[in-house]
């Protein structure tokens, strides 16, 4: 059990990406000084909203500069810092070499990182940004799951280099963390396990984000013919913030924490939307029956191949968040707010038009 002393500073790894910014913003609001580490700390379209949300803020942020594949560029950042909290990994379906782009950077970046937290004496706590891809490949995995839903006991042992590589990134990342941890005792280590992750970011202009992938397709005309029923958890960017937070500096936070607030699918999620958008958007309002998708699905987006269909379309998802909720006193937003939130930013920043 460690008790974090908030007057010290804190290291957030790569402090500008989508939950991270929303964790650096809490924290300057509580007063915490961050070291906010990033790839470019000159990148001002980068960091520009990080300045921003330390203007007014009681507490101070502080920029270093810091590679996930270069040994010890997190040192320097480290210093002084009682927590440290390890959120930089890429995020992308669009890749060509798995191992280079996705499963090198995600293990490599957090053996570094982990590492240097034993190097720096100060350290008690580090909170790794994992997924729930860690624990599950496909929504047939939560069916197959004791009681047909996921916890924080399952790990997962369907992904592979060739099948949903981000995904096994993922949990070669996570079980490297519990390693590194296991083999020391300086400090302990937290897991949260995020769902897919909507709402506003704070910088909308740098995030191209799968989650705006995924509202463009509901909201573009995509699937405005029908959309799959494919089983998925969804939970707000702010609350995933909090849960950060919250695991840092609750002293009996421990172990892994699933981070979903709800268990959905694609044709709910746009279902949700129609009372306020559905007259200016092409919003799906059926089911896209799975036959069809299986015949043009592989033709119309290659990630859709046969396997992936078949183990998620018309296949319900199901987490159990009540470790979190019982734990940290997670409060989840509700479905309706979360997804009218995370669509309207969407719409403001231009990346849906109106029909």
């Amino acid at each position: 059990m460690k008790e974090i002393d908030k007057s010290k500073p804190v290291l957030v790894t790569g402090a500008n990406g989508y939950v991270a910014s929303w964790l650096v913003k809490m924290l300057l609001n509580e007063g915490i000084t961050v070291h906010a580490a990033v790839r470019n700390p000159n990148n001002e379209s980068k960091i520009a909203h990080l300045k921003e949300a330390a203007r007014g803020a009681a507490g101070k942020l502080h920029f270093f500069r810091a590679d996930l594949l270069q040994d010890g560029s997190y040192q320097e950042a480290m210093e002084g810092c009682e927590l440290v909290y390890h959120t930089a990994s890429p995020f992308t379906m669009d890749i060509k070499d798995p191992v280079k782009e996705l499963i090198e950077p995600a293990e490599k970046g957090t053996a570094n990182v982990l590492y240097s937290a034993s190097k720096i004496n100060t350290v008690k706590r580090v909170v790794v940004t994992s997924s729930v891809a860690a624990i599950y490949t496909d929504a047939i995995d939560s069916v197959n799951a004791p009681n047909g839903t996921l916890t924080e006991e399952i790990w997962n042992k369907t992904a592979s280099v060739d099948y949903q590589p981000y995904s096994y990134s993922k949990t070669l990342a996570e079980q490297k963390a519990w390693e590194i941890a296991g083999a020391q005792t300086q400090w302990d280590l937290v897991t949260l396990n995020p769902s897919l992750v909507l709402g506003p970011a704070l910088n909308p202009k740098n995030t191209t984000s799968e989650s705006m992938n995924i509202l463009k397709m509901l909201g573009g005309g995509e699937m405005k013919m029908g959309a799959p029923r494919m089983g998925i958890g969804v939970v707000d960017v702010r609350d995933v913030a909090e849960a950060h937070f919250k695991a840092g500096y609750t002293p009996e936070a421990k172990g892994r924490y699933i981070t979903s607030a709800h268990n959905t699918d694609f044709l709910e999620m746009g279902k949700v939307l129609l009372p306020k958008y559905g007259n200016a958007y092409p919003l799906p309002k059926r089911a896209m029956p799975k036959w069809l998708l299986l015949l043009i699905g592989p033709l119309a987006n290659k990630l859709f191949t046969r396997k992936w269909i078949r183990n998620n379309v018309d296949v319900p998802f199901n987490a159990d968040n009540s470790k979190i909720k019982k734990e940290l006193g997670i409060v989840f937003r509700p479905f309706k707010e979360m997804m009218e939130e995370s669509f309207q930013v969407a719409i403001d920043e231009g990346i849906l038009k109106s029909k």
